[in-house]
């Protein structure tokens, strides 16, 4: 059984019995194919529809798909999930935010966070200049700034901790 929210929407419980989709424990006229393209075709109660796979985000269990131009974020979850959830476990928050490494050595030209600064994946934390080219180094995933390791304008070299999180 696999838990679907689309748009951040109620839940939807969707498992498959056989050759048959039931949706919340009720048989729904549904079929998924997915095309090796990018794109899925879905047939539900009799209406067929075309969409492109827009994002996969394994680590977080999403899926983003345009489907008749209308985007739609779909957070799945599994029966393992949900257990873990009955259990008060949260893998995410268990997780300890890796410090930031300088990747190679080079100058720190700035930093764009502050202790106690809340960053989301993706987020630039620090510009760093190697080789004549500037390379903005970005959070991995959600995390708080615990510390700030180098100053702007300072020398580092490769495996330095330059920013601490939690």
């Amino acid at each position: 059984m696999l838990q679907i929210k689309v748009n951040n929407g109620s839940p939807f419980e969707i498992e498959k019995d056989g050759a048959q989709w039931l949706i919340n424990g009720q048989a729904a006229g549904a079929d998924i194919q997915w095309q090796p393209n990018g794109q899925v075709s879905l047939l539900l109660d009799n209406k067929s529809y075309t969409g492109q796979v827009e994002k996969i985000d394994k680590d977080n269990k999403e899926l983003v798909l345009r489907i008749e131009g209308q985007r739609y974020t779909l957070a799945i979850r599994e029966d393992i999930d949900l257990l873990l959830d009955k259990m008060g476990i949260n893998l995410a928050a268990m997780q300890k935010a890796a410090p930031l490494k300088a990747p190679m050595p080079g100058l720190v030209l700035k930093v764009l966070v502050t202790p106690g600064q809340v960053v989301q994946k993706g987020d630039g934390l620090l510009i760093l200049e190697a080789m004549k080219m500037e390379n903005v180094l970005k959070a991995t995933g959600t995390a708080t700034i615990k510390a700030i390791r180098v100053e702007e304008k300072s020398a580092v070299e490769k495996g330095t901790v330059l920013i601490e999180m939690e």
